[in-house]
């Protein structure tokens, strides 16, 4: 059997961030899965030349048209041209004479928002970006959160949507950008859900919450976008997130550049891919509480539970009696301080287990457990299993769910 033919393939993503990488991931992924051979070139062979791209002697390309330097340079290449991008309201908004694949504005904030819903939240706002041709895909969610607020009847009869660009940070302006974010938030009806279009932008504002001492989620329930491992790696509330479809993305890219290098005409493509769910984590875990000892105790334990932090320190924090706040928590929540702290260090582990290749005695020390024996005796208690049965335990079920997906 002959081998296939190499083309050559430039592939025009950033690859520091996430929603590119995985892009690039879904194209990977799509030459392992098939007899395609490609010679890959990224974007960063080229973007100190990008000017010259479309004189390039390669055989195709596959690029990020939300980058309106990418999209100008590639309008009129003569080779075959795959686009990624945003999906727009407006039709005039997509690029003409490319198949075109993109992430659906619309429903990744359609999911957030359910979800703050089903959290039992009745006010939104959304944090987004300042308005720019590089920002068109953040405009375009902010209709999309305008649109689904408006059906719910929350807006109109001169009543506006809370948005909140912000400003674009820099060193030298980051602190008066946080402070003018922090006012935002204090000056927003609480309790409150916040949509932020990526997951750069939720760090930052939980980071504006912490330091204003806005407890989270209670106050504020928040939800990012993108799924980026790294910042919910540098929160200290596990921050909840929109997963995109961006690997089927780039799977699907690769598909159509396939087709087209084998004469397909596919020019009229377009593709509007889902997102894939929401990884719920802290942030958004919103429960109405009465009490705003156990409000602003519950913000303690979130940010410091895995630093073995004991019930007098969080007592001392609140500013009340050890006592009062163990009848406070027992009131409102059915537990005591050291149970719920504890909970929440379970949680942590539970969540490390699934999705960090790390190893039990490692989870162990950075949720701060005293020891692993003891960790492997909270499993047995509360879960009935140990650590490693916990995971075998969810591996198995989303086995089961996917051969039913399949089915």
């Amino acid at each position: 059997m002959p081998s296939p033919t190499t083309h050559r393939i430039a592939l025009l993503f950033n690859a520091n961030k996430i929603y590119d990488r995985e892009i690039i991931t879904g194209i990977g992924a799509y030459l392992s899965s098939t007899r395609v051979a490609w010679d890959l070139f990224l974007e960063e062979d080229f973007r100190c030349r990008l000017s010259g791209i479309e004189q390039w002697a390669g055989d195709g390309i596959i690029a990020d048209f939300d980058d309106p330097a990418v999209r100008e340079v590639l309008s009129h290449s003569r080779l075959p041209v795959v686009a990624i991008g945003s999906s727009y309201e407006n039709e005039r908004d997509y690029p003409v004479g490319v198949p075109y694949i993109a992430t659906d504005n619309f429903k990744l904030i359609r999911l957030a928002y359910d979800h703050l819903i089903e959290a039992g939240l009745t006010r939104f706002a959304l944090y987004s970006l300042p308005e720019s041709p590089q920002n068109h895909w953040a405009q375009e969610r902010e209709k999309a959160f305008s649109k689904l607020l408006e059906s719910d009847g929350l807006v109109g009869d001169g009543v506006e949507p809370s948005i909140y660009r912000g400003s674009a940070t820099s060193a030298q302006g980051w602190n008066t950008a946080v402070e003018a974010l922090t006012e935002w938030v204090r000056a927003l009806p609480k309790p409150v859900g916040i949509i932020a279009v990526t997951d750069a932008r939720a760090r930052q504002l939980l980071q504006a919450c912490l330091m204003a001492g806005i407890p989270v989620p209670e106050e504020v329930a928040l939800i990012g976008i993108d799924n980026d491992p790294l910042a919910r790696t540098l929160t200290r509330i596990p921050l909840s997130s929109v997963a995109q479809g961006t690997e089927e993305m780039g799977r699907t890219a690769a598909h159509l550049l396939h087709q087209m290098l084998h004469g397909a005409r596919l020019s009229a493509t377009r593709i509007l891919v889902p997102p894939v769910g929401i990884n719920v984590l802290a942030s958004s875990k919103h429960e109405p509480l009465n009490s705003p000892y156990v409000m602003r105790a519950r913000h303690y334990i979130r940010q410091y539970a895995c630093q073995g932090i004991k019930t007098e320190q969080v007592a001392d924090y609140v500013g009340v009696s050890r006592s009062s706040l163990e009848s406070y928590f027992r009131r409102e929540l059915g537990c005591t301080v050291h149970q719920e702290i504890l909970r929440f260090k379970l949680d942590i582990a539970k969540t490390m287990l699934e999705q960090d290749n790390a190893s039990s005695a490692d989870i162990a020390v950075r949720c701060g457990f005293t020891s692993l024996q003891y960790m492997y005796a909270v499993f047995k208690r509360e879960l009935g299993c140990t650590p490693k049965e916990y995971l075998d335990r969810q591996l198995a079920r989303k086995l089961v769910a996917s051969a039913g997906s399949l089915s």
